[in-house]
Protein backbone atom coordinates (compact mmCIF):
# COMPACT_ATOMS: atom_id res chain seq x y z
CA UNK A 1 0.00 0.00 0.00
CA UNK A 2 2.79 2.82 0.78
CA UNK A 3 4.42 1.53 -2.79
CA UNK A 4 0.95 2.52 -4.32
CA UNK A 5 1.08 6.16 -2.42
CA UNK A 6 4.50 6.68 -3.57
CA UNK A 7 3.81 6.16 -7.08
CA UNK A 8 0.67 8.30 -7.24
CA UNK A 9 2.52 10.99 -5.23
CA UNK A 10 5.52 10.99 -8.24
CA UNK A 11 2.60 10.52 -10.39
CA UNK A 12 1.36 13.94 -9.54
CA UNK A 13 4.39 15.42 -9.13
CA UNK A 14 5.80 14.92 -12.46
CA UNK A 15 2.14 15.82 -13.97
CA UNK A 16 2.89 19.05 -12.34
CA UNK A 17 5.62 19.59 -13.22
CA UNK A 18 4.79 19.27 -16.83
CA UNK A 19 2.41 22.64 -16.13
CA UNK A 20 -0.62 21.17 -15.56
CA UNK A 21 -1.37 22.96 -19.51
CA UNK A 22 -4.73 21.60 -19.81
CA UNK A 23 -5.87 22.84 -16.03
CA UNK A 24 -9.11 24.76 -16.28
CA UNK A 25 -9.54 28.33 -14.97
CA UNK A 26 -13.31 28.48 -13.35
CA UNK A 27 -16.27 28.15 -15.83
CA UNK A 28 -14.59 28.48 -18.96
CA UNK A 29 -14.37 26.05 -21.83
CA UNK A 30 -10.95 24.40 -22.56
CA UNK A 31 -9.74 24.35 -26.70
CA UNK A 32 -10.04 21.46 -28.46
CA UNK A 33 -7.97 18.98 -28.50
CA UNK A 34 -6.50 18.35 -32.11
CA UNK A 35 -6.90 14.51 -33.28
CA UNK A 36 -3.99 12.14 -32.63
CA UNK A 37 -3.10 9.48 -35.23
CA UNK A 38 -3.34 6.56 -32.19
CA UNK A 39 -6.25 5.98 -29.85
CA UNK A 40 -5.22 7.79 -26.39
CA UNK A 41 -6.53 6.09 -23.08
CA UNK A 42 -9.29 7.94 -21.67
CA UNK A 43 -8.76 9.37 -18.31
CA UNK A 44 -11.38 10.77 -15.89
CA UNK A 45 -10.47 14.21 -13.68
CA UNK A 46 -9.48 12.05 -11.07
CA UNK A 47 -7.04 10.07 -12.30
CA UNK A 48 -5.02 13.74 -13.69
CA UNK A 49 -3.66 14.18 -10.12
CA UNK A 50 -1.18 16.95 -11.17
CA UNK A 51 -4.27 18.92 -12.70
CA UNK A 52 -6.27 19.81 -9.65
CA UNK A 53 -3.67 18.69 -6.51
CA UNK A 54 -1.87 22.36 -6.67
CA UNK A 55 -5.68 23.75 -7.04
CA UNK A 56 -7.00 22.47 -4.01
CA UNK A 57 -3.67 23.08 -1.92
CA UNK A 58 -3.68 24.05 1.74
CA UNK A 59 -7.48 24.64 1.66
CA UNK A 60 -10.00 22.75 3.87
CA UNK A 61 -11.69 20.71 2.18
CA UNK A 62 -14.79 18.45 2.18
CA UNK A 63 -15.24 15.62 -0.53
CA UNK A 64 -18.05 14.75 -2.28
CA UNK A 65 -17.39 10.84 -3.01
CA UNK A 66 -18.70 7.56 -2.97
CA UNK A 67 -17.76 4.05 -4.12
CA UNK A 68 -17.01 5.21 -7.35
CA UNK A 69 -14.62 8.07 -7.25
CA UNK A 70 -11.12 6.15 -7.54
CA UNK A 71 -7.98 7.04 -8.59
CA UNK A 72 -6.83 3.43 -10.20
CA UNK A 73 -7.85 0.72 -8.02
CA UNK A 74 -7.66 3.24 -4.67
CA UNK A 75 -10.55 5.75 -3.53
CA UNK A 76 -9.70 9.48 -4.05
CA UNK A 77 -10.35 10.32 -0.61
CA UNK A 78 -7.70 7.53 0.62
CA UNK A 79 -5.36 8.87 -2.52
CA UNK A 80 -5.30 12.86 -1.10
CA UNK A 81 -5.04 12.35 2.35
CA UNK A 82 -1.65 10.28 1.47
CA UNK A 83 -0.44 13.06 -0.50
CA UNK A 84 -1.37 15.53 2.09
CA UNK A 85 -4.55 17.71 1.48
CA UNK A 86 -6.22 18.65 3.88
CA UNK A 87 -9.74 17.09 4.07
CA UNK A 88 -11.77 18.07 6.78
CA UNK A 89 -15.30 15.86 6.10
CA UNK A 90 -16.98 13.07 3.31
CA UNK A 91 -20.30 14.11 2.22
CA UNK A 92 -21.89 11.46 1.10
CA UNK A 93 -24.90 10.87 -1.40
CA UNK A 94 -27.70 8.21 -1.97
CA UNK A 95 -26.38 4.76 -1.22
CA UNK A 96 -23.96 6.29 1.14
CA UNK A 97 -19.88 6.48 0.79
CA UNK A 98 -19.14 2.92 0.61
CA UNK A 99 -22.21 2.43 -1.85
CA UNK A 100 -24.26 -0.27 -0.03
CA UNK A 101 -27.20 1.35 0.73
CA UNK A 102 -30.74 0.31 -1.16
CA UNK A 103 -32.15 3.06 -2.84
CA UNK A 104 -34.31 5.12 -0.90
CA UNK A 105 -32.73 3.61 2.29
CA UNK A 106 -31.91 6.05 5.29
CA UNK A 107 -28.13 7.09 5.27
CA UNK A 108 -27.09 7.57 8.30
CA UNK A 109 -24.25 10.22 9.60
CA UNK A 110 -20.97 8.91 10.68
CA UNK A 111 -16.99 7.76 10.74
CA UNK A 112 -15.04 6.49 8.06
CA UNK A 113 -13.19 3.55 10.03
CA UNK A 114 -10.45 3.90 7.69
CA UNK A 115 -9.85 7.19 7.82
CA UNK A 116 -11.33 8.62 10.30
CA UNK A 117 -13.13 11.13 9.00
CA UNK A 118 -16.23 12.21 9.67
CA UNK A 119 -19.29 11.38 6.70
CA UNK A 120 -22.72 13.69 6.69
CA UNK A 121 -25.23 12.24 4.69
CA UNK A 122 -27.04 14.16 2.05
CA UNK A 123 -29.67 11.78 1.57
CA UNK A 124 -32.58 11.79 3.72
CA UNK A 125 -33.99 14.70 5.30
CA UNK A 126 -30.33 16.70 4.73
CA UNK A 127 -30.27 16.75 1.32
CA UNK A 128 -28.17 19.83 1.25
CA UNK A 129 -25.86 21.08 3.36
CA UNK A 130 -26.49 23.15 5.69
CA UNK A 131 -24.28 26.44 7.04
CA UNK A 132 -23.06 24.11 10.25
CA UNK A 133 -21.94 21.66 7.99
CA UNK A 134 -20.20 23.91 5.53
CA UNK A 135 -18.63 26.12 8.62
CA UNK A 136 -14.45 26.01 8.79
CA UNK A 137 -14.56 25.02 4.89
CA UNK A 138 -12.42 26.27 2.39
CA UNK A 139 -13.41 23.83 -0.80
CA UNK A 140 -16.14 21.50 -1.67
CA UNK A 141 -14.73 18.87 -4.21
CA UNK A 142 -17.28 16.60 -5.76
CA UNK A 143 -16.25 13.78 -7.73
CA UNK A 144 -19.26 10.84 -8.55
CA UNK A 145 -19.86 8.71 -11.48
CA UNK A 146 -22.99 9.51 -12.58
CA UNK A 147 -24.91 7.47 -15.54
CA UNK A 148 -26.79 10.39 -17.42
CA UNK A 149 -30.47 10.13 -16.62
CA UNK A 150 -32.25 13.00 -14.85
CA UNK A 151 -33.96 10.34 -12.01
CA UNK A 152 -30.37 9.26 -10.66
CA UNK A 153 -30.33 11.47 -7.98
CA UNK A 154 -26.14 12.24 -7.71
CA UNK A 155 -27.11 15.44 -9.84
CA UNK A 156 -29.36 16.71 -7.51
CA UNK A 157 -27.02 15.93 -4.72
CA UNK A 158 -24.66 18.40 -6.81
CA UNK A 159 -27.10 20.47 -7.37
CA UNK A 160 -27.92 21.19 -3.68
CA UNK A 161 -24.34 21.48 -2.95
CA UNK A 162 -23.39 24.28 -5.54
CA UNK A 163 -26.43 25.51 -3.95
CA UNK A 164 -25.40 25.71 0.06
CA UNK A 165 -21.86 26.52 -1.51
CA UNK A 166 -22.76 29.44 -3.52
CA UNK A 167 -25.09 31.03 -0.05
CA UNK A 168 -21.66 30.47 1.65
CA UNK A 169 -19.69 31.79 -0.22
CA UNK A 170 -17.66 28.45 -0.79
CA UNK A 171 -16.05 27.48 -4.07
CA UNK A 172 -17.24 24.53 -5.90
CA UNK A 173 -14.52 21.98 -7.93
CA UNK A 174 -16.27 18.92 -9.92
CA UNK A 175 -14.23 16.80 -10.87
CA UNK A 176 -15.70 15.26 -14.50
CA UNK A 177 -16.50 11.97 -15.33
CA UNK A 178 -17.81 9.89 -18.55
CA UNK A 179 -21.36 10.10 -19.26
CA UNK A 180 -22.36 6.11 -20.11
CA UNK A 181 -25.98 7.70 -21.56
CA UNK A 182 -23.77 10.85 -23.02
CA UNK A 183 -24.45 9.78 -26.42
CA UNK A 184 -27.91 10.82 -26.79
CA UNK A 185 -30.71 13.02 -25.40
CA UNK A 186 -34.53 12.28 -25.14
CA UNK A 187 -37.42 11.73 -22.90
CA UNK A 188 -40.36 14.22 -21.70
CA UNK A 189 -38.49 17.58 -20.44
CA UNK A 190 -39.69 18.34 -16.62
CA UNK A 191 -42.53 20.63 -16.23
CA UNK A 192 -43.35 23.20 -13.76
CA UNK A 193 -44.76 21.99 -10.18
CA UNK A 194 -43.04 18.13 -11.09
CA UNK A 195 -39.87 19.14 -9.30
CA UNK A 196 -38.56 16.58 -6.62
CA UNK A 197 -35.14 14.87 -5.93
CA UNK A 198 -36.00 12.51 -8.85
CA UNK A 199 -35.83 15.39 -10.92
CA UNK A 200 -35.02 18.98 -9.72
CA UNK A 201 -34.67 21.03 -13.17
CA UNK A 202 -36.15 21.52 -16.65
CA UNK A 203 -34.24 18.75 -18.42
CA UNK A 204 -35.13 15.50 -20.35
CA UNK A 205 -34.99 12.12 -18.58
CA UNK A 206 -31.65 11.64 -20.56
CA UNK A 207 -29.52 14.61 -20.87
CA UNK A 208 -26.75 14.03 -22.54
CA UNK A 209 -24.11 15.87 -20.52
CA UNK A 210 -21.21 15.21 -17.95
CA UNK A 211 -21.48 16.15 -14.46
CA UNK A 212 -19.19 19.31 -15.44
CA UNK A 213 -21.64 20.45 -18.17
CA UNK A 214 -24.91 19.97 -16.22
CA UNK A 215 -23.11 22.13 -13.06
CA UNK A 216 -22.24 24.72 -15.84
CA UNK A 217 -26.05 24.59 -17.16
CA UNK A 218 -27.38 24.73 -13.71
CA UNK A 219 -25.31 27.67 -13.07
CA UNK A 220 -25.39 29.36 -16.07
CA UNK A 221 -29.47 29.22 -16.14
CA UNK A 222 -29.99 30.60 -12.77
CA UNK A 223 -31.65 27.26 -11.37
CA UNK A 224 -30.13 27.67 -8.46
CA UNK A 225 -32.34 29.09 -5.09
CA UNK A 226 -33.35 33.17 -5.91
CA UNK A 227 -30.69 32.62 -9.12
CA UNK A 228 -27.51 32.51 -6.70
CA UNK A 229 -24.26 31.66 -8.40
CA UNK A 230 -22.07 29.14 -7.39
CA UNK A 231 -18.30 29.81 -7.93
CA UNK A 232 -17.55 26.76 -10.06
CA UNK A 233 -14.56 25.54 -11.09
CA UNK A 234 -13.64 21.90 -13.23
CA UNK A 235 -10.89 19.35 -14.56
CA UNK A 236 -12.07 18.02 -17.40
CA UNK A 237 -11.46 13.92 -18.93
CA UNK A 238 -9.10 13.36 -21.26
CA UNK A 239 -9.58 11.58 -24.41
CA UNK A 240 -13.23 11.66 -24.37
CA UNK A 241 -16.40 12.93 -26.43
CA UNK A 242 -20.08 12.63 -26.28
CA UNK A 243 -19.55 9.35 -28.80
CA UNK A 244 -17.11 7.62 -26.47
CA UNK A 245 -18.16 4.66 -25.47
CA UNK A 246 -17.07 3.72 -21.58
CA UNK A 247 -18.07 0.74 -19.50
CA UNK A 248 -17.93 1.62 -15.54
CA UNK A 249 -14.86 0.54 -13.63
CA UNK A 250 -17.27 0.26 -10.64
CA UNK A 251 -21.01 -0.05 -9.95
CA UNK A 252 -22.74 3.52 -9.72
CA UNK A 253 -25.10 2.20 -6.99
CA UNK A 254 -26.03 -1.93 -6.15
CA UNK A 255 -28.70 -1.55 -8.69
CA UNK A 256 -26.89 -0.75 -11.75
CA UNK A 257 -24.50 -3.98 -11.95
CA UNK A 258 -22.99 -3.50 -15.50
CA UNK A 259 -23.48 -1.75 -18.65
CA UNK A 260 -26.25 -3.29 -19.85
CA UNK A 261 -28.41 -2.04 -16.67
CA UNK A 262 -26.77 1.13 -16.80
CA UNK A 263 -28.10 1.45 -20.89
CA UNK A 264 -31.45 -0.01 -20.01
CA UNK A 265 -31.94 2.07 -16.81
CA UNK A 266 -33.48 5.22 -18.43
CA UNK A 267 -35.89 3.24 -20.32
CA UNK A 268 -36.57 0.64 -17.46
CA UNK A 269 -36.53 3.22 -14.47
CA UNK A 270 -40.51 4.08 -15.21
CA UNK A 271 -41.69 0.64 -14.06
CA UNK A 272 -40.54 2.11 -10.66
CA UNK A 273 -43.40 4.02 -10.24
CA UNK A 274 -45.70 0.74 -11.22
CA UNK A 275 -46.33 -2.86 -9.67
CA UNK A 276 -43.67 -4.22 -11.78
CA UNK A 277 -40.36 -5.46 -10.93
CA UNK A 278 -37.39 -4.66 -12.90
CA UNK A 279 -34.90 -7.32 -11.23
CA UNK A 280 -34.37 -5.68 -7.55
CA UNK A 281 -33.69 -8.97 -5.06
CA UNK A 282 -31.86 -10.62 -8.27
CA UNK A 283 -28.58 -10.45 -9.49
CA UNK A 284 -30.25 -9.26 -12.99
CA UNK A 285 -31.49 -5.81 -11.54
CA UNK A 286 -32.82 -3.69 -14.39
CA UNK A 287 -32.60 -5.88 -16.82
CA UNK A 288 -35.96 -8.12 -15.99
CA UNK A 289 -39.41 -6.63 -15.92
CA UNK A 290 -41.87 -8.93 -14.38
CA UNK A 291 -45.53 -9.32 -12.35
CA UNK A 292 -46.59 -12.27 -10.47
CA UNK A 293 -50.01 -11.54 -12.59
CA UNK A 294 -48.12 -10.64 -16.08
CA UNK A 295 -49.09 -12.06 -19.21
CA UNK A 296 -46.00 -11.46 -21.58
CA UNK A 297 -43.04 -13.32 -21.52
CA UNK A 298 -42.20 -16.76 -20.62
CA UNK A 299 -39.36 -16.05 -18.19
CA UNK A 300 -39.33 -16.46 -14.45
CA UNK A 301 -37.64 -14.52 -11.72
CA UNK A 302 -37.99 -14.77 -7.35
CA UNK A 303 -37.33 -11.52 -5.93
CA UNK A 304 -35.63 -12.24 -2.63
CA UNK A 305 -34.02 -9.85 0.20
CA UNK A 306 -30.78 -8.95 -0.80
CA UNK A 307 -27.38 -6.27 -0.01
CA UNK A 308 -28.84 -3.46 -1.76
CA UNK A 309 -32.63 -4.83 -1.83
CA UNK A 310 -34.23 -4.97 1.09
CA UNK A 311 -38.05 -6.13 0.76
CA UNK A 312 -37.91 -5.90 -2.72
CA UNK A 313 -40.79 -5.21 -4.79
CA UNK A 314 -42.93 -9.11 -5.37
CA UNK A 315 -40.30 -10.94 -2.47
CA UNK A 316 -40.17 -14.27 -2.77
CA UNK A 317 -43.23 -14.48 -5.15
CA UNK A 318 -42.68 -15.92 -8.90
CA UNK A 319 -42.57 -12.97 -11.55
CA UNK A 320 -43.63 -13.72 -15.12
CA UNK A 321 -41.84 -11.48 -17.64
CA UNK A 322 -38.90 -10.39 -20.15
CA UNK A 323 -35.30 -11.45 -19.44
CA UNK A 324 -33.09 -8.64 -21.40
CA UNK A 325 -30.01 -9.79 -19.66
CA UNK A 326 -28.57 -11.73 -22.35
CA UNK A 327 -29.31 -8.22 -25.05
CA UNK A 328 -25.96 -7.25 -26.67
CA UNK A 329 -24.34 -3.93 -25.29
CA UNK A 330 -22.96 -2.26 -28.23
CA UNK A 331 -27.08 -3.13 -30.18
CA UNK A 332 -28.33 -1.20 -26.79
CA UNK A 333 -25.94 1.46 -27.19
CA UNK A 334 -27.45 2.14 -30.77
CA UNK A 335 -30.44 2.63 -29.87
CA UNK A 336 -29.73 6.22 -28.69
CA UNK A 337 -33.77 6.77 -27.29
CA UNK A 338 -35.86 5.91 -24.84
CA UNK A 339 -37.59 2.37 -25.57
CA UNK A 340 -40.61 3.12 -24.68
CA UNK A 341 -42.67 -0.04 -25.88
CA UNK A 342 -41.67 -2.10 -22.98
CA UNK A 343 -43.74 0.30 -20.52
CA UNK A 344 -46.58 0.05 -23.16
CA UNK A 345 -46.85 -3.30 -24.15
CA UNK A 346 -47.22 -4.40 -19.93
CA UNK A 347 -49.56 -2.24 -19.36
CA UNK A 348 -51.80 -2.63 -22.52
CA UNK A 349 -51.45 -6.40 -21.68
CA UNK A 350 -52.79 -6.71 -18.03
CA UNK A 351 -55.20 -7.16 -17.12
CA UNK A 352 -55.43 -5.34 -13.46
CA UNK A 353 -54.67 -1.56 -15.39
CA UNK A 354 -56.27 -0.37 -12.14
CA UNK A 355 -53.27 -1.25 -10.05
CA UNK A 356 -50.64 -0.66 -12.62
CA UNK A 357 -49.65 2.69 -11.76
CA UNK A 358 -48.53 3.04 -8.11
CA UNK A 359 -51.14 5.44 -6.01
CA UNK A 360 -47.86 7.43 -4.83
CA UNK A 361 -47.34 10.06 -7.94
CA UNK A 362 -44.40 8.64 -7.75
CA UNK A 363 -44.22 7.85 -11.78
CA UNK A 364 -45.32 11.35 -12.38
CA UNK A 365 -42.00 12.41 -10.72
CA UNK A 366 -40.42 10.29 -12.75
CA UNK A 367 -41.61 11.06 -16.03
CA UNK A 368 -41.51 14.72 -14.75
CA UNK A 369 -45.14 15.19 -15.31
CA UNK A 370 -48.81 13.74 -15.12
CA UNK A 371 -49.42 13.37 -19.20
CA UNK A 372 -47.15 10.29 -19.99
CA UNK A 373 -49.23 8.15 -17.79
CA UNK A 374 -52.14 9.94 -19.06
CA UNK A 375 -51.33 8.85 -22.84
CA UNK A 376 -50.52 5.50 -21.76
CA UNK A 377 -53.83 4.76 -20.41
CA UNK A 378 -55.52 6.75 -23.32
CA UNK A 379 -54.02 4.02 -25.62
CA UNK A 380 -51.54 6.33 -27.56
CA UNK A 381 -48.92 4.88 -29.80
CA UNK A 382 -44.80 5.37 -28.70
CA UNK A 383 -44.21 7.14 -31.70
CA UNK A 384 -47.23 9.25 -30.61
CA UNK A 385 -46.21 10.45 -27.31
CA UNK A 386 -42.78 10.70 -28.74
CA UNK A 387 -44.21 13.63 -31.31
CA UNK A 388 -45.47 15.71 -28.20
CA UNK A 389 -41.82 15.87 -26.79
CA UNK A 390 -39.88 17.43 -29.70
CA UNK A 391 -40.48 20.82 -29.05
CA UNK A 392 -39.52 21.34 -25.05
CA UNK A 393 -36.42 18.75 -26.69
CA UNK A 394 -35.60 20.82 -29.60
CA UNK A 395 -35.29 23.89 -27.06
CA UNK A 396 -33.35 21.84 -24.52
CA UNK A 397 -31.12 20.61 -27.21
CA UNK A 398 -30.20 24.45 -28.34
CA UNK A 399 -29.51 25.34 -24.78
CA UNK A 400 -27.11 22.70 -24.35
CA UNK A 401 -25.13 23.38 -26.45
CA UNK A 402 -23.85 26.45 -24.48
CA UNK A 403 -22.75 24.07 -22.07
CA UNK A 404 -20.90 21.24 -23.35
CA UNK A 405 -17.14 21.17 -22.78
CA UNK A 406 -16.27 17.89 -24.90
CA UNK A 407 -16.98 17.52 -28.88
CA UNK A 408 -20.97 16.63 -29.18
CA UNK A 409 -22.10 13.56 -30.69
CA UNK A 410 -24.28 15.20 -33.22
Amino acid sequence: MQSTYIAIFLCAVLNFAAGCKNTPQPDTIPKPQFEQNEPQPLLTAADQIGEYLSLIGERKTAMVVNQTSRVGETHLVDTLLALGVNLQKIFAPEHGFRGTADAGEQVADGRDTRTGLPIVSLYGKNKKPSPEMLAGLDLVVFDIQDVGARFYTYISTMSYVMEACAEAGIPVMVLDRPNPNGHYVDGPVLEAGQSSFVGLHRVPVVHGMTVAEYARMVNGEGWLKNGVQCNLSYILCKNYDHNTPYELPVKPSPNLPNARSIYLYPSLAFFEGTSFSIGRGTTTQFQVIGHPDNQIGDYEFTPVSMPGAKYPKHENTLCKGLNLSELNNESLRRINRLQLNYLIDMYTNFSDKASFFNSNNFFNLLAGNETLQQQIKAGMSEADIRATWEQDLSAFKEMRKKYLLYKDFE
